[in-house]
């Protein structure tokens, strides 16, 4: 449900304990006086857990500095953005690294995996960060469960490009985030593999996981319960159960559409 005058998107009947990320009249802007660029504008959000959100939009609308603002990698000029019950803009830069590496995970477009490491020890490495001793069964596990479990002990160059993908995956999941974060995780796969990926990333969230995800792609963003469209760093409309011809229709209407 969107209030225009509010530029806000908040599904009804969803209490606060059933929220995975709140977002309250969340504004970002760089620069000062005259030469200020807004990139958000006074965005209030509500993401339930358990659901998969896709955010489009054009070219600098505003996607990935809300995702960078809800995910904790900037801070909101003004606004507030609650991760669970916790103010991510209440914490100290130290408290607000430890919640990344325990509540948030990240997927991005490139795999940044490290080269010399195997997938195993790729998969590890936020809880190594995190001062805590990876249990192999556990690392294992979490490959198993993006089918990787064979590859556990091959370098990434002795992978394909979406078993990389799907490395990167099971490391953000092995440290169990509240949230997983998409930035066009399928942005640079073929279309077979990126809807492999795609098909991962809805079946966890039908397990419980909550992901929100950045995406261009009409297809990808079908995988989703819900899609939101930005436009000039303010929600200009949002789309249940949608199919990739629907996306499409409200992204082209979104381009055309006066601000």
């Amino acid at each position: 449900m969107k209030n225009a005058a509010t530029n806000s998107v908040v599904p009804p009947g969803i209490a606060t304990a059933g929220l995975a990320v709140r977002l309250s009249s969340v504004t970002r802007s760089y620069g000062k006086g005259a030469a200020a660029v807004t990139a958000l504008d006074r965005v209030t959000l509500d993401i339930p857990k358990g659901t998969f959100t896709a955010v489009m939009g054009p070219s600098g609308s505003g996607k990935s500095t809300l995702l960078q603002c809800t995910a904790g990698l900037d801070r909101p000029t003004s606004g507030t953005v609650l991760l669970g019950d916790r103010d991510l803009t209440a914490l100290s830069e130290n408290k607000l690294t430890l919640l990344r590496r325990e509540r948030i995970g990240f997927v991005f477009q490139a795999f940044n995996l490290l080269p010399s490491l195997t997938a195993e020890q790729n998969v590890a490495l936020p809880l190594r960060l995190a001062g805590r001793r990876p249990e192999r069964g556990a690392v294992l596990d979490v490959l198993e469960r993006v089918g990787l479990r064979e590859r556990a002990g091959h370098r990434p160059s002795e992978l394909s490009g979406g078993q990389q993908q799907r490395v990167a995956l099971a490391r953000a999941l092995v440290t169990r985030p509240d949230v997983l974060f998409g930035d066009e995780p399928t942005g640079a796969l073929d279309s077979r593999t990126g809807r492999e990926v795609l098909t991962l990333l809805r079946g966890m969230v039908d397990g419980g996981q909550t992901v929100i995800m950045v995406t261009h792609d009409p297809t990808a963003a079908s995988y989703a319960d819900r899609v939101l469209f930005l436009a000039d760093g303010r929600i200009r409309g949002d789309l249940d159960s949608p199919t990739a011809d629907r996306v499409a229709e409200r992204m082209t209407a979104l381009a055309v559409a006066p601000c």
